[in-house]
């Protein structure tokens, strides 16, 4: 092979390992931030600050990525779905893989350094902390994917405070519902993989819940609607706010119909369609705050 055909096959495993070819992670990373970016600033957000955000929010997973195949490398070549993960198949070693995870943190960091502000900067070494300790979880703690929603919603307190210099209430409140989200969308995901992790001995929530997996991923759908719908209570919000928050009911709806059989496929669609999820209650908070500034 040439040295530029090598380049490409190296930069494509690295594209790979950062799951920039599945940017599912990103999107479901990305809507509470920019659910938290609009409702601190009252819909109109300082667009310096939400590029900041969405770029942070796509090094931040690519980290993430990164960090949680170093640590399940021993699992993974165990499992069907990531049996050909770079790491797992040796096309990416451990070296260039913590490499590539703090150069990506790195420029995360600097990505924020803009904002002047010491209380988003601490807030950002908690980030790092929950992203890169995240995949130890699933060792021992039997409900990892509640420490997943805190390290994917930790954007929520971060926009608060880098508009507001302030952490109120409801971005508590917000952050919860994220947490609920995540739990029912990643035991979604976990459910396809329930057989394999079951033979390596990593703990999920799809496990954790046996039987009753369904019924939480329902539960944690319907506590993370309620939890949004009393932010949006607080804020006097009007109904396009909730229009997005029922087109977003509605679909967890749908997510029941595809996961009620347990079929790993099917599962894995309801996991993806959790995009719309996030759309949906983004649309809402728009809505609503185009809605007040036209009257």
């Amino acid at each position: 092979m040439t040295n530029i055909a090598l380049l490409r096959e190296k930069l494509d495993n690295y594209e790979r390992l950062m799951r920039l070819d599945k940017p599912i992670g990103i999107l479901l990373l990305l809507w509470p931030t920019l659910w938290a970016l609009w409702l601190s600033a009252w819909g109109t957000p300082n667009w310096a600050v939400v590029w900041i955000f969405v770029l942070g929010t796509v090094l931040m997973r690519s980290a993430g990525c990164v960090i949680n195949d170093v640590a399940d490398r021993e699992f993974d070549p165990h499992v069907e779905r990531t049996r050909n993960r770079p790491l797992a198949t040796g096309a990416v070693s451990v070296r260039e893989a913590l490499l590539l995870f703090f150069g990506l943190s790195a420029c995360a960091f600097c990505l924020i350094l803009p904002l002047r502000s010491g209380y988003v900067i601490a807030l950002s070494v908690a980030a790092l902390f929950l992203a890169a300790s995240y995949p130890l979880t699933k060792r021992f703690f039997a409900v990892p994917q509640a420490y997943l929603g805190v390290a994917f919603g930790f954007g929520i307190p971060m926009a608060y405070a880098a508009q507001l210099d302030t952490i109120p209430l409801t971005a508590w409140v917000l952050l919860l519902a994220n947490v609920f989200w995540a739990m029912a969308y990643d035991t979604e995901y976990a459910m396809v993989d329930r057989a394999d992790d079951l033979k390596i001995g990593i703990k999920t929530s799809a496990i954790t819940f046996g039987r009753f997996d369904v019924a939480a991923v329902m539960f944690c759908y319907a506590m993370t609607f309620a939890l949004i719908a009393w932010v949006g209570y607080q804020m006097q919000a009007r109904w396009p706010f909730y229009a997005g928050l029922g087109g977003a009911a509605a679909l967890a709806v749908y997510h029941y119909v595809l996961i009620r059989e347990r079929e790993p496929a099917r599962c894995f669609k309801a996991f993806l369609h959790n995009n719309w999820v996030g759309a949906s209650i983004f649309a809402g908070i728009v809505a609503d705050f185009l809605l007040r500034g036209a009257r």
